[in-house]
């Protein structure tokens, strides 16, 4: 054979392999649980400390005008796994109402156990990842059974109907008492020569709020109220594992070949009076319950660190990183592929994202539509938000819905929501609502009034 041929094939075998090798990232998933937008250093927080979470800031594309469609765990975290908005998934609250069968009932159970099957509807990530060859691992907070139910071919959660399975038994020990579970894994993977998928759904900074006390003294020290200093050291104790997590990268010189991506399940603003959420935060439909930074970093996948304005949600996460790994992506994959936007730089064509509010308890896990409380579209500045009559057990004080009118906010100038201006726009909320109706046609439920 011609050497310069010779020579030519094997730069083209080269070639090939570093084109597939690049094509299979490792992939993180950090999840913070009940944490507000504004809460890290790197968004400007004048109080909490996140060194960890800053650094990765610098490393990453940001965006920091991120969303959960639902403000809830369960059903923002079944979002991540399968792609799918909380009306399509199913999984819209936390648990069944206990109003229509009591906890413990042989009823309840059936529906509980009947809420976990929902996700057999669907490919979830880590098992179209395992058509890639990857191995994945579930730690932290987790729903739906034991972690194989979610396709993971590793885990810490055993699941129901175990005791204490109702939302990550074994798993959630995850980052409160060290990381060991996940370096152990992250070694398998690379002795078997395999890309490896992290679900580090990590149980902080929720409550319990009991941080080290060397991380809450410093909080203390600024006069700040006992449950906020709490929260707030929280917030820190959980940067310090996303440290740890990344830690176990770098030491095995994985990171710059891991694509870390970042999202919180739903917001929280801490009373001032005790350790329990403020109104328009945790389960709200405002920003103080949907809003997150989302981050990705991939510093071998052409991730140029920078700060984007345009507005994402975390349906996005599942096409854009199954398309980092060259995996299969569903044909009724609702969000959308950013990947090649993050990697060139482009602006994201996409016109607004839509979000949607249900009741904590699930009055009929056949209907999602009745336990609807809000839904929600965001196009550039204009947030417009409807309120539904769907049902609420507990939890009523979360929902007081005492303003039954379309709201609508122009974000750029009120990101805390203090002004509706639906009266002085009524072809923006006509326009919205419309987008809104089309999205989802919602049976049986309607808007608590007509738009004026």
């Amino acid at each position: 054979m011609n050497k310069r041929i010779a020579i030519g094939l094997c730069a083209l075998v080269f070639s090939a392999s570093f084109a597939v090798a690049s094509n299979t990232p490792n992939i993180v998933y950090i999840i913070s649980d009940d944490q507000a937008w504004t809460d890290y250093g790197f968004m400007g927080h004048p109080q909490i400390r996140t060194p960890n979470l800053d650094r990765l800031a610098a490393q990453s594309i940001v965006f920091d005008r991120g969303y959960v469609p639902t403000a809830l765990c369960r059903p923002s975290l079944a979002t991540l796994v399968t792609g799918q908005f909380a009306h399509r998934h199913g999984v819209t609250g936390n648990d069944p109402s206990p109003k229509r069968a009591k906890r413990g009932t042989t009823l309840y159970n059936q529906r509980r156990a009947k809420l976990i099957t929902f996700l057999d509807k669907f490919e979830t990530l880590p098992t179209l990842l395992s058509e890639r060859g990857y191995l994945s691992h579930q730690s932290g907070k987790w729903w739906e059974g034991g972690y194989k139910h979610g396709g993971f071919t590793h885990g810490m959660t055993r699941g129901f109907p175990q005791p204490n399975g109702r939302h990550g038994d074994d798993g959630l020990k995850i980052g409160r008492k060290g990381m060991q579970p996940i370096e152990t894994f992250v070694d398998h993977a690379v002795e078997q020569k395999k890309p490896f998928f992290l679900w580090y759904g990590v149980f902080l900074p929720h409550t319990p709020h009991n941080p080290p006390e060397r991380l809450l003294k410093n909080y203390r020290k600024q006069g700040l109220p006992l449950p906020v200093a709490k929260y707030y050291a929280n917030c820190e104790w959980f940067d310090e594992t996303c440290g740890q997590l990344i830690d176990i990268l770098e030491k095995r010189n994985l990171r710059d070949d891991t694509l870390i991506v970042y999202v919180t399940d739903n917001g929280w603003i801490n009373r001032t009076d005790r350790t329990a959420y403020a109104p328009r935060s945790k389960q709200s439909p405002y920003e103080g319950g949907v809003r997150t930074p989302i981050m990705f970093s991939w510093p071998k996948g052409g991730l140029k660190p920078s700060k984007r304005s345009e507005v994402i949600s975390s349906v996005d996460l599942f096409p854009t990183v199954l398309a980092a790994a060259g995996a299969r992506i569903p044909d009724n994959t609702p969000g959308m592929n950013l990947l090649e936007s993050l990697q060139r730089k482009t602006a994201i064509t996409r016109t607004g994202i839509f979000g949607e509010g249900f009741a904590h308890d699930i009055a009929d896990i056949k209907k999602p539509e009745a336990s609807l409380l809000y839904r929600w579209r965001i196009e550039g500045k204009w947030k417009l938000l409807l309120t539904y009559d769907g049902e609420v057990n507990r939890y009523k004080r979360s929902h007081p819905r005492t303003e039954k009118r379309p709201q609508l906010f122009d974000l750029s100038s009120d990101p805390h929501e203090k002004n509706n201006l639906a009266r002085h726009h009524p072809k923006i909320v006509a326009d919205l609502s419309a987008k809104i109706a089309a999205w989802w046609p919602v049976r049986e439920r309607k808007v608590l009034t007509t738009f004026e």
